[in-house]
């Protein structure tokens, strides 16, 4: 994930600029093509979703999120969380994400991002340009619950609070 996410969005941009050169090089209509090329690919990747996964891939508790714009709260001061590492998977191009986290969980920040603004309980705002965030609360891998957050967006904005 750590890798992919920022080639995806390398991908994207580098896509998105050939696209726009050509079309204004040779005079046509950009939305015209893009707008059904990326419904065919969209039904690409949801039909072949599932083969990306292995057969001896262990599924634990996970969740996913997808949307075009995120804003999203994720309270885990009420949530009943099993022992172990649980995931969740936040896909976006604009996600404005707070995490409310109990200090006796560990928490775990995957951040791939084009730009992306994190600020953990509210201390100084670290800002990252074209780079991933790796970030682990004090004592992570030690701790008996662990949630892990991996955030794929464009545009990101991450704010952490611990009770």
């Amino acid at each position: 994930m750590r890798n992919q996410g920022m080639a995806l969005i390398g991908a994207l941009v580098m896509v998105a600029g050939i696209l726009l050169l050509l079309s204004s090089l040779f005079d046509f209509n950009l939305w015209a093509v893009c707008f059904p090329l990326g419904l065919i690919l969209l039904g690409v990747f949801v039909i072949f979703r599932p083969r990306m996964v292995g057969p001896d891939t262990r599924a634990g508790w996970a969740r996913e999120h997808w949307a075009f714009v995120l804003d999203g709260t994720f309270d885990l001061t009420k949530a009943d969380i099993p022992p172990g590492e649980t995931l969740i998977r936040a896909f976006g191009f604009v996600n404005d994400v707070e995490i409310f986290v109990p200090a006796d969980v560990g928490l775990a920040l995957d951040l791939a991002s084009f730009v992306t603004s994190m600020k953990v309980n509210g201390g100084g705002e670290e800002s990252s340009f074209l780079a991933p965030v790796h970030w682990r609360s004090d004592g992570y891998k030690g701790l008996e619950r662990r949630v892990r957050f991996e955030l794929t967006q464009f545009v990101g904005d991450v704010k952490v609070r611990t009770f």
